[in-house]
């Protein structure tokens, strides 16, 4: 049998990062980073439990998405579509040890301006292998809990902002092609719009004022924003019809995500106070209006209420409190949900949508959720110039101003990514493997017991 070179190189990449890792040296001391921890005095073990317990609700969400899609495709492309969204469970994890979480959380890289510093991205060496992420807090980052939960906390939200991508184009792209596109992804894209957003002297935060609690824009936008990308880019799938395979997968995988969503929200308030509590009530209120506002309006629009637009309009209600869980109170969340279910809902049944094989509709519910939580949130957030009705005009501006740019940066960042990766890896399927199914033509596998596994690799 003849191995590709593709799965050799990856073979040998992989290889060399492990064995990397065996021998990574001891770091020498760095007095700059150094001079940013706390001692363990600081720790507050409240606070490390409710964190611990976070991030195992935030990784139960990638599993969850994976039901969550797997159920909408087609009977030949569960697994396929299934593995996607798992997969990013190794790849972002060991991306993340070794270069990511720097780029997200290093040492600021920008430029000065007025007596003020504002930063892209961080030092891809500053933590690279993790290193000076210990049990210490960090003064600026999460004082209360150790340098490695946070770390570990955020890597989960990396994990699943390509996981997300995958619906868009699903039953069409090749899987070796699509570990490269998450890869760059979350280098080139998610890393630095993570520093920008959350890191202290990123340039949105600390300039434009962009407020997102928990992901909204660093989560929901990017990869609604580079689904978009990956539909245009692949074209349309040869057969764009198919009938969900298995709803009670994406009722099972709406209830993943909805109690994992609970670590994703009131987590981010990265403590175990009465901002967490009042998160995690937000954040359950909006995804409970959505979902009702999805299904009535579903009806009144002349289709039946279904499971399947439950489960979308719970979702949706999720994406859209994100941004602002711990910065609204609970009936401004309904608000937020129901808004939102009619905005994504009118967006996935218009007619310009369906010019685009959005396979999972990622973008009208991910990409414009966000949106519109990024909106709603420069409107109603609470505290002192935090949004336009605790501020003042120039504190929206600033927010919209701001969606441009991460609009535009994560649409066109994720096209060029998508460019180059099917310039190294052409990222589709030939014809034949599209009509065999991802499932056999991919990986050898199937649900159908009556489908023979193919003798010979058919990865083209």
């Amino acid at each position: 049998m003849k191995i590709e070179r593709r799965w050799i190189i990856s073979f040998v990449i992989i290889s060399i990062v492990c064995i990397l890792g065996a021998f990574w040296p001891t770091v020498a001391e760095n007095t700059y980073v150094l001079s940013k921890f706390g001692t363990t005095k600081d720790i507050a073990p409240a606070d490390v439990a409710w964190m611990l317990t976070s991030c195992c609700l935030v990784l139960i969400m990638t599993p969850g998405l994976s039901f969550f899609y797997g159920g909408m495709v087609g009977k030949k492309n569960v697994i396929s579509t299934m593995l996607q969204s798992f997969i990013c469970l190794g790849v972002v994890t060991l991306l993340w040890v070794v270069v990511a979480f720097s780029l997200a959380f290093g040492e600021p890289v920008g430029f000065s301006s007025g007596g003020h510093f504002y930063s892209f991205f961080g030092n891809p060496a500053t933590f690279a292998f993790m290193d000076y992420v210990n049990i210490l807090p960090h003064k600026q980052l999460a004082n209360t809990i150790p340098f490695m939960l946070f770390a570990l906390f955020q890597m989960k939200f990396a994990i699943i902002a390509p996981a997300i991508i995958t619906g868009s184009f699903a039953e069409r792209v090749r899987f070796i092609s699509y570990l490269l596109f998450i890869s760059l992804f979350t280098i080139f894209i998610y890393a630095p719009l993570c520093h920008s957003v959350w890191y202290p002297t990123g340039i949105l935060g600390s300039y434009f004022g962009v407020k997102d609690f928990a992901g909204g824009t660093v989560v929901h936008m990017s990869s609604g924003f580079a689904a978009l990308a990956g539909v245009i880019v692949l074209g349309k799938r040869k057969n764009s019809q198919h009938i969900p395979t298995n709803i009670p997968f994406v009722l099972l995988g709406t209830g993943m995500l909805w109690f994992g969503w609970f670590g994703f929200n009131a987590g981010s308030a990265l403590a175990a106070n009465g901002t967490a509590a009042m998160a995690f009530a937000t954040t359950t209120t909006s995804s409970a209006a959505a979902m009702l506002t999805w299904i009535f309006f579903d009806r009144i629009n002349g289709r039946k209420v279904s499971a399947l637009g439950a489960c979308i309009g719970a979702v949706v209600g999720l994406v859209a409190i994100t941004p602002a869980a711990g910065y609204v109170s609970v009936p401004e969340s309904m608000f937020f949900g129901f808004v939102t279910a009619l905005v994504s809902n009118s967006a996935v049944n218009c007619r310009f949508s369906k010019r685009f094989d959005d396979t999972l509709d990622v973008f009208a519910c991910h990409g414009v959720g966000g949106i519109m939580g990024m909106i709603l949130t420069a409107i109603f957030a609470h505290g002192e110039n935090a949004s336009l009705l605790h501020g003042g005009w120039n504190v929206f501006a600033h927010h919209m101003m701001a969606l441009v740019l991460v609009s535009l940066f994560t649409f066109f960042g994720a096209y060029f990514l998508f460019k180059v990766t099917n310039f190294i890896i052409p990222l589709r399927v030939s014809e034949e493997n599209e009509h065999i199914g991802l499932d056999l033509s991919q990986h050898d596998e199937t649900l159908d017991p009556k489908l023979k596994p193919i003798t010979e690799p058919h990865y083209g």
